[in-house]
């Protein structure tokens, strides 16, 4: 399937998942990611739920890494040059909703890309081979492409994968996991 059509696809179906069911969901993917191997890392970078995509509840992740003692990092989205800046969640993060509805930190202690060392990866469908599709503005693929060749990239999926994405480019750049409330996906 190309990737436009994925979008409207999986945009359609989340947009059907009740309040209840985006919890539940949400909490297995928690509970399921418990089982990779990947805790042994510091720099945890973690995307914040965007509510009006109804995307997947990160805060079981954060209470997971904050639990585990693990430095998190939260980004700010530049929608000019479609780059993020990278910060360190503190006690002291204050955070503002974009225009795009993105809880974003106001300031902070800035993070370089090189420190980060598991990156979970907001996505709307992904692959049998590790392919994402996001919403399209590549804000991922860039940040990814910046970051040390042995980041663990994390896809968290409320779906199960496709069977293959037909529009994939030399830009995309592949995940190394991807989590949902059934099952966990190695690539």
């Amino acid at each position: 399937m190309l990737k436009k059509d994925l979008r409207k696809k999986y945009k359609d179906l989340r947009s059907q998942l009740s309040e209840d069911a985006i919890v539940d969901k949400s909490l297995a993917i928690a509970n399921r990611m418990l089982q990779l191997n990947v805790w042994e890392k510091t720099y945890y970078h973690l995307f914040l739920t965007i509510e009006e995509q109804r995307e997947i509840d990160t805060e079981f992740i954060l209470q997971i890494l904050a639990g585990k003692d693990k430095e998190i990092v939260v980004s700010k989205s530049d929608f000019d040059t479609f780059e993020m800046t990278h910060f360190l969640l503190t006690d002291n993060t204050k955070f503002r909703t974009n225009s795009y509805h993105i809880p974003e930190p106001v300031n902070g202690l800035e993070v370089p890309v090189n420190k980060i060392e598991v990156v979970f990866v907001p996505l709307l469908a992904f692959d049998s081979e590790g392919h994402r599709v996001g919403y399209g503005k590549g804000f991922y693929d860039k940040f990814l492409s910046k970051c040390n060749d042995d980041v663990i990239k994390i896809g968290l999926s409320f779906f199960e994968a496709e069977e293959v994405i037909s529009d994939v480019t030399e830009n995309d750049v592949k995940l190394d996991f991807c989590v949902t409330p059934n099952k966990n996906y190695t690539f």
